[in-house]
């Protein structure tokens, strides 16, 4: 089974598969004072050589807001295909998502950007592993603006004052005589940092600028509002207005050909090389399948021969 939700705090970890407890096998043929009946089959077992112990069923993945539809859809079929496979899918931004990984919460980080410095260094002090990134899918970083908006197009100037907070009114990039209401990600967001790199070239957001918790919010916000303007992924807001940027709209071969200036890779990644099941599930993202359910959900594959969603 796929799972969206976390299991509650101080669940039963021998349900995974790990190994029971001396206090959890009492019970379970255990004498009391300890000692523990082995049916006689077992010490056969034993003395003809070590027993192979199952790979653990459970894939844990957390990270990315952006990448939450695409890694929810990829467990939902992953599992379908794989029944003794259980797949637990959590968004909260791609820190986050680094953060449970190095800690040991998580076996998979779904990411808007590549893995920073210091997420390296610290995996490296843990793990003594530089971690392993894997680029799955193709997605663009919109600019959201409501269809009452008249704006089309924006210069990257443009866009980096309306963010900063220079430029106050959209009547200054070609709109109407209205207050500018801006909508960011919280700095957890991978989507957050890399705006804030490629459009802000580093400065800091407006201070007027109101933070959100997820993708999902700054769409909803800015369907009910037809000042605002936001960022996120090409998989959330299809009702909206999608910006074009310098003359380049952000579509699948916009993306391919780079002309769209805020193109960028979603990534899946590992303190390691994955084994086991989690690998299986970062091969399954790679299949024809994989890449079609990408498209589906909204994001442009990896090879031209996927099929794209039509705009």
């Amino acid at each position: 089974m796929a799972s969206g939700q976390p299991p509650g705090e101080g669940a039963d970890p021998d349900a995974r598969g790990r190994p029971l407890s001396p206090r959890a096998l009492r019970g379970r043929g255990a004498r009391p004072g300890g000692l523990l009946v082995v049916p006689l089959g077992l010490i056969v077992l034993a003395a003809c050589g070590p027993v192979r112990v199952p790979e653990p069923s459970l894939v844990r993945v957390a990270g990315s807001d952006t990448m939450l539809p695409l890694a929810r859809r990829w467990a939902d079929a992953f599992v379908e295909r794989n029944p003794g496979a259980v797949v637990q899918v959590e968004g909260g931004g791609t820190a986050a998502g680094v953060a449970r990984l190095i800690e040991g919460r998580a076996d998979l980080a779904t990411g808007s950007r590549p893995l920073f410095y210091d997420e390296v260094r610290l995996m490296h002090d843990r793990h003594a592993s530089l971690g392993v990134s894997f680029r799955c899918v193709r997605d663009a970083l919109c600019v959201y603006v409501h269809p009452d908006n008249p704006v089309r197009d924006i210069g990257l100037l443009q866009l980096k004052g309306l963010f900063a907070g220079r430029i106050g009114s959209w009547h200054k990039v070609g709109g109407r005589e209205e207050p500018v209401r801006v909508l960011t990600r919280p700095p957890t967001s991978g989507s957050h940092r890399l705006f804030r790199e490629l459009v802000l070239d580093e400065e800091p957001y407006s201070d007027r600028a109101t933070v959100l918790p997820t993708t999902g919010a700054i769409v909803e916000a800015v369907r009910a509002d037809p000042t605002a303007v936001g960022y996120g992924g090409l998989a959330w807001g299809p009702d909206l207005v999608r910006l074009a940027i310098e003359g380049a709209a952000p579509t699948p071969q916009a993306l391919r050909d780079g002309s769209y200036p805020l193109s960028r890779y979603l990534y899946l990644h590992s303190v390691r090389p994955p084994r086991g099941w989690a690998k299986s599930f970062v091969d399954f993202a790679f299949t024809a399948e994989g890449q079609r359910i990408a498209a589906e959900v909204g994001f442009v594959g990896l090879w031209e021969t996927a099929p794209s969603p039509a705009r």
